[in-house]
């Protein structure tokens, strides 16, 4: 198995609980730990989980942290990608709801944070399309927003809700983000807000900026891509 594709992300394992590639979990790592280091407020969430390994990665983080006043929410359908809509002409031909291995049920996700003994009061599941459950988070805060959507609807559906609620000097993760559909939406969405903080690239696929407010953007070398 080639280390470049282990690190950067490049492969769908049979059995490994995450498909993000170790320089995609590093970058989680630095913004977990920095959110935390400077009490940036707010809860975590992962919009799009399959199996669940980075959210539960994001739950590991808080108790090596010693956090224990901020949630994690695990939102997905937990029965794989939606088809097409023709609201969102971006995602046209789309066919990730035709890829069984991406349907991934609650029960089964369940039970991986199980096994690794992260199972408690501070995970939180939301099932459910974006458009039907994410909007009743508005009046959630947010600490760090990971988009794992893959489609134009779901990466832009996750923004409108969440995003105005992200903390200052908090984080948005978009794993996708060399997906035509998914960039598209990113870039829609910062365009009609007039956001203009700039944009880092994690490996060949992933991207992160801080969020909005006083706090400066920040890049390390950790989270500085190496493009495949």
């Amino acid at each position: 198995m080639p280390v470049e594709a282990v690190q950067f992300g490049q492969l769908r394992p049979l059995s490994a609980e995450t498909m993000a590639g170790t320089a995609r979990l590093d970058n989680l790592q630095w913004c977990i730990e920095n959110v935390v280091s400077e009490g940036i407020p707010g809860d975590l969430i992962e919009t799009g989980v399959w199996r669940g390994g980075a959210s539960i990665f994001m739950r590991g983080m808080l108790r090596a942290l010693e956090v224990a006043d901020r949630r994690v929410w695990v939102a997905d359908s937990f029965r794989g990608l939606p088809p097409p809509s023709a609201r969102f002409p971006a995602d046209a031909g789309d066919e990730h709801h035709r890829v069984p291995e991406l349907a991934v049920s609650v029960e089964a996700v369940r039970e991986n944070f199980r096994r690794y003994g992260l199972l408690d009061d501070q995970v939180v599941f939301l099932e459910g399309w974006f458009r039907n459950t994410l909007p009743a988070l508005r009046d959630e805060r947010w600490a760090l927003i990971r988009l794992d959507g893959d489609m134009y609807e779901s990466t832009m559906d996750a923004l409108a809700s969440l995003y105005p609620r992200l903390s200052p000097g908090g984080f948005v993760i978009v794993d996708d983000g060399a997906l035509p559909a998914c960039r598209k939406a990113v870039d829609d969405f910062r365009r009609h807000h007039a956001i203009t903080d700039p944009i880092c690239s994690i490996d060949w696929a992933g991207i992160f900026c801080s969020g909005v407010g006083p706090r400066p953007w920040r890049c390390t070398i950790s989270a500085t891509a190496v493009r495949a």
